[in-house]
């Protein structure tokens, strides 16, 4: 893992195609906005190649079959088998084959036991969707023609649309609202807007916002470049002509999907039984000579080499492999009655031993989904007309329609306030936009019209002059403005997004609106989000800490959020840890804070798997559980990789165990079944 690092730099990847503005990029890796020819693409195919990430290919059946055959045990079996039918056999005056069919029979036995199990939960879990779209519209010849993905190459020009799945890393060229979810790659749930110019997102007034004095780009993941749209993700909103500027294994994706190794690192358990193994062919290499040679002197030399072997074989536990195997595909048929695939059957051991479980956030401990929480007025009191105000503007607005708009349409629905629908319509609307970080619809109840924005707090106290409590209008004060500040900031120090609420009413001569009409507004108050923990994540987390099972979050999403999800379920959150922290760190710093940290936020795919890496490599038996492709370096890197039917492709292939449900809940499950295993170990030995 020592040069993942230097395979997905970032800036080393980007730097040459983000910084330059669009004129001078189509100049300098000579791009034309029309397309290429057929011959063209045909050329420049046959250079750099068909656009497919190389993965791992399904083990065919005969790899599961040898594997489970040639196991430690096996592989003594076989070779005290392969001598008896030396002794007993071949030097023998009447051959007696007996004693070699009793270890053939526990071999077959075993090997056929696993080998079914680890098959079929494989062959189950390798149903897999494609992780990207199979075409993509792209201008060949100037006309805009839909082909396989495999055919898209450097310097196409891709047409995007609400939608899309992105076949390639992609330079922005022009975009209308394109906003694009990111979250299989970087974890985080929101939408992120894609503009043509590197600084075009961010208010007029910052300049180079990502770029430092000489030249490099101030960047800490993927989710700072605004203008690239990244292989594997899919448009949310808008539409946008894009040139492609990395095809395959050169894309971000591909550099992450090549870090992954071939195979994983071995388990503890895999590490015990190797072991034993060992010790007991130590035990074999020295007992066989001693007792051949203080037997030869007084019978013959086969009688004393039958002997000697005979020695052997009863030093082995000859039933432990059969053993192993049944256990394991008992534990592996019971998860299955559990909703959970086991697709290694040595991964239910390492999976009850686990002592440290590394997890995600967003849908493990919480419900994936964002709920409006709170509706306040100025004072931060719970008031009906801020949720209808902001239902009027989330429901009417006609652009991007993203998880807070439907938190606030769900919330409103609850409290039956759909009977508005038939009293107002929807007159104007003014988008939202990223310098003014605000939306605005126009309404009107048939007498009167009304503008209501929401947004964020910083840009409505700009345009707000008067305030509005419990249906009294008064001047906005300094004092008024930094109590909302000091509500604003508490609430998001509880990991609660904060939007801020206003209206105007004096519209009425107004005809044609536009963002000049967004001033003198009425503050009304403000409203709080949250993504909130399940229900029986504290409850299992309290369960897995008296187990012995020390619960970490390595999450892409920000430090607030993160930090309130983590004080409710119960997780310690005194130190929290962003990657840019530990990126400039060395192992030993790092290996430092995760003696005293539980929770890492901001990571990169690289950073987490870091993280996994060290844990591994300092003795703990480490489960790692995620769904996206930012999460297949860990899943590959711990003892135990889980994920989950709704799982990209890549993650799915990467672990061990596979839930159909996503619920700490089944690590517990897991704890229970080593337990029966081990009862069961101390029964017969």
């Amino acid at each position: 893992m020592s040069n993942i690092k230097e395979d997905v730099d970032v800036e080393k990847l980007y730097k040459a195609q983000s910084l330059l503005d669009k004129q001078k990029f189509l100049e300098e890796f000579k791009v034309n906005e029309n397309g290429l020819s057929a011959a063209e693409a045909k050329e420049r195919i046959n250079k750099y190649g068909f656009n497919e990430v190389k993965q791992s290919k399904p083990k065919k059946w005969y790899r599961y079959f040898l594997e489970s055959l040639f196991s430690p045990f096996n592989s003594i079996l076989l070779a005290i088998a392969a001598v008896l039918l030396y002794t007993d056999v071949y030097l023998a005056e009447s051959p007696n084959y007996a004693n070699i069919i009793v270890i053939l029979i526990l071999v077959i036995s075993s090997t056929l036991l696993e080998f079914f199990e680890e098959y079929n939960s494989n062959k189950a879990a390798q149903k897999l969707k494609e992780l990207v779209a199979t075409t993509a519209t792209v201008l060949r010849d100037g006309k805009e023609t839909l082909i396989p993905i495999k055919q898209i190459t450097v310097g196409d020009i891709v047409v995007l649309s609400a939608g899309s799945l992105i076949p390639a890393d992609l330079r922005v060229l022009d975009a209308k609202d394109l906003y694009v979810g990111q979250s299989s790659l970087t974890g985080e749930s929101d939408a992120v807007k894609k503009v043509v110019e590197l600084g075009d997102s961010y208010n007029v007034d910052e300049i180079m916002p990502k770029t430092k004095k000489d030249g490099t780009l101030n960047i800490d993941s993927i989710s700072d470049l605004d203008n690239i749209c990244f292989m594997g993700t899919n448009v949310i909103s808008g539409s946008a002509k894009c040139a492609v500027i990395k095809t395959a294994n050169d894309t971000y994706f591909g550099k992450v999907a090549h870090t992954i190794p071939s195979s994983k690192p071995k388990s503890a358990f895999q590490r015990g039984i190797e072991s034993i193994s060992k010790l007991l062919i130590r035990f074999m290499i020295i007992l066989i000579p001693i007792v051949f040679i203080l037997n030869v002197s007084k019978h013959s030399i086969i009688t004393a080499f039958t002997f000697a072997v005979a020695i052997a074989i009863c030093i082995t536990p000859l039933l432990l492999p059969v053993i192993l195997s049944s256990s394991l595909s008992k534990g592996a048929i019971r998860m299955s009655k559990k909703k959970t695939i086991v697709k290694k059957l040595d991964s239910i051991q390492s999976f009850g031993s686990i002592n440290v479980l590394c997890t995600d956030k967003t849908g493990t401990l919480t419900e994936d989904k964002i709920v409006l929480e709170k509706y306040l007025d100025i004072y931060g009191e719970e008031d009906f007309r801020i949720l209808k105000h902001a239902f009027l503007n989330s429901y009417f607005q006609t652009g991007l329609k993203g998880n807070i708009d439907e938190a606030v349409v769900n919330r409103a629905f609850e409290n039956n306030m759909k009977e508005y629908l038939d009293k107002y319509k929807l007159v104007d609307e003014i988008p939202f936009d990223f310098s003014r970080r605000r939306l605005s619809v126009i309404v009107t109840d048939g007498t009167k019209k009304q503008l209501i924005t929401k947004g964020a707090v910083e840009e409505i106290l700009s345009i707000c002059t008067m305030v509005d409590y419990k249906g009294e209008v008064s001047p906005i004060t300094k004092e008024i403005k930094d109590n909302i500040k000091k509500i604003s900031k508490s609430l998001n120090e509880d990991g609660l997004r904060v939007i801020a609420v206003c209206q105007k009413n004096d519209i009425a001569n107004i005809s044609k609106f536009s963002i000049k009409d967004e001033k003198n507004m009425v503050l009304l108050g403000f409203i709080g989000f949250l993504d909130p923990p399940k229900k029986s994540a504290k409850a299992a987390i309290e369960q897995l800490n008296n187990a012995g099972i020390r619960v970490m979050v390595l999450t892409g999403d920000n430090l607030e959020v993160t930090k309130c999800i983590c004080k409710k379920v119960g997780i310690n959150s005194d130190i929290i840890v962003e990657g840019s922290q530990i990126e400039k760190l060395s192992d030993n710093g790092v290996l430092r804070l995760l003696k005293k940290c539980n929770i890492f936020v901001k990571l990169s795919p690289i950073q987490k798997a870091r993280i996994v890496r060290l844990l591994h490599e300092s003795n703990n038996v480490v489960g790692y559980m995620g769904d996206g492709i930012n999460d297949a370096p860990s899943l590959i890197n711990s003892d135990v990789g889980i994920s989950v039917d709704t799982a990209v492709d890549i993650a799915k292939e990467s672990a061990d165990i596979i839930l159909l449900k996503k619920d700490l809940k089944v690590l517990l499950d897991g704890v229970y079944e080593r337990k029966k295993n081990l009862c069961k170990f101390n029964e017969i030995y």
